[in-house]
């Protein structure tokens, strides 16, 4: 079980979590089971969520585990011109 940090608009997604705890073995994992407990992720994943894990961000590397402790916040891609 891993604790996750919701930032932004991915809070109110969560019905205003800011925190969820989530059993996950690694961000694939996590992704799908936050589309299954949160229906409205699903838009965001198709987008690009960025996976912040102790400090370090993975946009693209699904097989990434989660460490057991780790501090991990989920950033919703950002839209810039």
């Amino acid at each position: 079980m891993v604790e996750v940090t919701l930032w932004g608009s991915l809070g109110a997604i969560a019905g205003g979590k800011s925190k969820v705890e989530i059993e996950a073995k690694d961000i694939r994992e996590l992704f799908r089971k936050l589309a299954e407990q949160y229906p409205g992720f699903e838009p965001y994943i198709d987008r690009g969520i960025a996976v912040a894990i102790d400090g370090v961000i993975y946009r693209d590397t699904w097989s990434k585990e989660l460490p057991k402790g780790a501090e991990i916040f989920l950033l919703p891609r950002l839209a810039g011109g």
